[in-house]
């Protein structure tokens, strides 16, 4: 048993000291991949640091639009696929670097058998007699195996394992991030879509109103039939738009209870006061240098970057020889009570060597495959940094433009209901005609609408940015009960 641990001793020494000829490239960022800005085109005027929150669905200023995003992140089913593929690469990653150990295999056998034995005949014919004997064998031994990393391949391979771990890790964190972006931008949507429904029925409140009064004035011989059609076709077309806006409801809360991990359900529409709006404070995007810090996605291609560059090192590796160490110790006998003694010792240990003399370029292909998969994540990581750029820019620009929209439809707002009022102060008084009190109508629900959905695009504007932006995802999951440990 000494000389056995005295063999895993020393093969860990010889370790230590081959393990610093690693084959392959250190990994450095592609710092050149993107040319980086000062600073976004489109940002804000304000002159405070960045602080992006963590929990920046809070600014909405709604408990129950926070109540569903905390369960989201504690029921979503892919968040929940996310956080077991965190626990499959770090299994991976011990299985790696298990692989730079020795390997101790305890060994035992019993072996009963019977073979024939020639002994001399006792008979007055002479000759030889063949007889049967039985024989017992006994053995337990340990094995021990070890491969010597000289060339750093199984260091690399440790490496590239790593980084599929913070890889898995942060694209966890951008399932999250995606899932809470979604979560949110289908309350809005459901709420939208209730003031809509709102909307509708107001309208067929008021066409209904009109409706009988221009039958009214019919019958009194004051107005037409022609205008009586009118009133009853912009009635029924109103009526005809609640179907539809049910609808699009209806599947928009059934989406929210699938991010919720719930059964979808629907449920009546609900109503809402008609100061809901609240002007947010601008978001300091920061510079587009922070987002290489922040964006989980940009740090996941980063990590699948360097996997990449750890596995030309494993291929380069794989060309040159490979050693080995293997070594044995145990007892073997033929009885159990003298198994453990001194004569019955018996021991091994060699040395292996391998090396590829003709593959046909089998390695070398290996290995120009590796490096063409390394120039290909470095397009990839490249593109995700502009794309993630361009979300933010995306964002920071619409923005702007939506909220100089909703200063245009409060005035077009303004200007349809005092129309309207006007329209139908002049026809009670038979100055105009009723086609222009149903136009100043209709115009005036389509405005209360184009403004609900500006408000919309508004306030998702407002999600898109913060999931642009990226942070503090780790934290957040960690609160949430999502973080796994090894």
């Amino acid at each position: 048993m000494r000389r056995i641990l005295g063999y895993i001793l020393l093969a860990l020494a010889l370790c230590a000291a081959g393990g610093c000829f690693n084959m392959g490239p250190d990994y450095r960022r592609p710092d050149d991949a993107v040319d980086e800005l000062p600073a976004y085109q489109h940002a804000p005027a304000a002159r405070v640091a960045a602080e992006i929150e963590d929990r920046w669905w809070e600014i909405f200023g709604n408990p129950e639009l926070n109540g569903l995003v905390e369960e989201a992140l504690k029921n979503n089913l892919d968040i929940r696929k996310a956080a077991a593929r965190i626990l499959e690469v770090k299994a991976q990653f011990v299985e790696a670097r298990a692989n730079r150990l020795p390997g101790v295999n305890a060994e035992g056998s019993f072996q009963r058998q019977r073979r024939p034995v020639e002994t001399p005949a006792q008979s007055s014919q002479g000759g030889a007699k063949r007889e049967g004997v039985t024989q017992n064998t006994l053995a337990v031994s340990l094995a021990a195996s070890f491969e010597l990393d000289l060339w750093g391949r199984l260091a690399r391979a440790e490496d590239a394992a790593r980084a599929e771990m913070l890889k898995a890790d942060e694209s966890r964190s951008t399932v999250a991030q995606t899932v809470v972006a979604q979560t949110v931008t289908a309350y809005l949507q459901m709420e939208s879509l209730e003031r809509q429904i709102d909307i509708a029925k107001k309208s067929i409140e008021s066409y209904k109103r009109s409706r009988a009064l221009v039958e009214s004035r019919y019958r009194r011989g004051l107005t037409t039939i022609l205008e009586v059609r009118q009133a009853r076709r912009v009635l029924a077309q109103a009526e005809a738009s609640l179907p539809s806006l049910r609808q699009e409801l209806g599947v928009v809360q059934q989406t929210l209870a699938v991010l919720l991990g719930r059964y979808p359900k629907t449920r009546p529409p609900r109503q809402h006061p008609e100061d809901y709006y609240r002007r947010l404070a601008p978001v300091p995007p920061g510079l587009p240098s922070d987002l290489l810090l922040r964006r989980p996605d940009i740090k996941a291609a980063e990590a699948e970057l360097m996997a990449l560059n750890a596995r030309v090192g494993v291929a380069k590796a794989s060309r040159f020889p490979r050693i080995s160490l293997t070594g044995s110790f145990g007892y073997t006998s033929n009885e159990l009570n003298t198994l453990l003694k001194p004569e019955s010792e018996i021991w091994s240990i060699a040395m292996g060597l391998l090396q590829p003399i003709f593959d046909a370029g089998k390695l070398r292909a290996e290995q120009r495959a590796a490096e063409a998969r390394y120039s290909q994540g470095v397009a990839h990581y490249a593109k995700t940094v502009l794309v993630a750029f361009s979300e933010v820019e995306s964002a920071l620009l619409t923005r702007k433009e939506q909220l100089a929209k909703r200063g245009r439809v409060l005035k077009f707002l303004k200007e349809a209901r005092a129309t309207q009022k006007q329209a139908e102060s002049r026809y009670m008084r038979g100055l105009t005609d009723y086609l222009n009190v149903l136009e100043s109508q209709r115009t005036r629900f389509d405005a209360e609408k184009s403004l609900v959905l500006v408000d919309l695009a508004v306030l998702s504007n407002r999600v898109s940015l913060h999931r642009a932006l990226g942070g503090g995802w780790d934290r957040v999951l960690e609160r949430e009960g999502q973080g796994q440990k090894e």
